[in-house]
């Protein structure tokens, strides 16, 4: 049976949301039975998704902001959309002392690929991360047994 689960959530436009999405991610991932270095990655790119979408966009209407994500064999895909920003995102390029600047190279760093649309409605940026789960991993699914 192939693990195929989506959720899409839309949350407040504000800063307190993010630690929404990503316990819930999280939660899902954990109950997929993605492993545990796989669920750190992918808490982090949405993190990071969704923390840029408040520091350089505008809202959606009713200041609401979309995450979505969905968990397939091999990979989990991650979304956040915006009302768009006056900018297009791209890589940074921080020097060395600067705070911030870093959060798509992280992303880039921890995704097979990443990208962005727009439309009249607003900016999606997405990012696939490896994320095997303990099902795909060896074939079968992990049984718990006694020893001793």
């Amino acid at each position: 049976m192939e693990v195929t689960a989506a959720s899409v959530l839309l949350l407040p436009f504000a800063a307190a949301s993010v630690g929404v999405a990503r316990r819930r991610l999280v939660s899902d991932l954990i109950a997929a039975d993605v492993y545990d270095s796989a669920v750190c990655d992918v808490a982090l790119v949405i993190s990071e998704l969704f923390s840029n979408a408040l520091r350089h966009a505008a809202p959606l209407p009713g200041a609401k902001i979309r995450v979505a994500w969905r968990i397939d064999p091999g990979c989990v895909q991650v979304s956040v959309s915006d009302g768009g920003g006056a900018t297009v995102p791209e890589l940074g390029q921080p020097t060395p002392g600067a705070t911030g600047g870093r959060g798509l190279r992280i992303v880039e760093k921890l995704s097979t690929r990443w990208g962005t649309s727009s439309d009249a409605d607003g900016t999606t940026v997405w990012a696939e991360v490896p994320a095997a789960t303990r099902m795909t991993a060896v074939g079968v699914p992990v049984v718990a047994t006694e020893s001793g």
